[in-house]
């Protein structure tokens, strides 16, 4: 048992340590399904609203530092953006654009929606989406509206609550009562939450370990 409650065993947390130790490299970008790149391995998608810290973390799961690119404009990109791990490549790494950006054209969000929800609904390499939550906040509105879309898609998905170490524990704790017990809610989602910091570290080792558990 972990720290952030989420059991893994120490030999899966060595497996995982080792497949992220090896090379990870940008593929491509997809503005539409039909750059999607074939459907060849299992794939991990992240999720999470444009200011949620999701490249930091991204980048911080790899031990990169920019793997994944930070925007000065939240919401900025609007791309399936995705990244081998392995050499070969074993799996795939997908970081969905940003959701929940106040200043977003609604252009802009209606492309989104379409984009994130055929790849969700049609992508059979698929295995697990990651949805992150700002320890700060909780889930918000314009989350449960994206775990709704994961719900009826049925892809399986994990709560990931970021920045917990920008929070008193005990305000931390209660974020992860509330956050536990709308995922216990939700027939898709994983009933485990993880904790993680991309700044101290907290609970890298735990979403490897999220990681390939969720591809097999």
């Amino acid at each position: 048992m972990s720290e952030d409650g989420a059991t893994f065993d120490e030999e899966l947390i060595e497996a995982a340590r080792k497949r992220f130790a090896g090379p990870v490299e940008f593929l491509k970008s997809a503005p539409a399904l039909e750059y999607l790149p074939p459907a060849e391995m299992p794939e991990v998608a992240f999720a999470g609203r444009s200011n949620v810290g999701k490249s930091s973390l991204l980048n911080a799961l790899v031990g990169r530092k920019a793997l994944a690119r930070t925007s000065v404009t939240p919401g900025r990109t609007q791309e399936l953006n995705f990244f081998d791990v392995g050499e070969p490549a074993m799996f795939r790494l997908v970081d969905m654009p940003g959701y929940g950006f106040a200043k977003a054209p609604k252009d802009v969000v209606k492309k989104w929606r379409f984009l994130v929800n055929d790849y969700l609904r049609g992508r059979q390499a698929l295995k697990r989406a990651l949805v992150l939550i700002d320890s700060r906040h909780g889930i918000k509105e314009v989350d449960r509206e994206v775990l709704a879309m994961l719900d009826k898609a049925a892809v399986s998905y994990r709560l990931v609550l970021t920045k917990a170490d920008k929070v008193k524990a005990t305000d931390l704790a209660a974020v992860l009562a509330r956050t536990e017990e709308e995922a216990r809610q939700r027939p898709a989602a994983h009933p485990q939450i993880l904790q993680t910091s991309s700044e101290t570290g907290m609970g890298m080792a735990e979403l490897r370990a999220a990681v390939i558990e969720s591809i097999g």
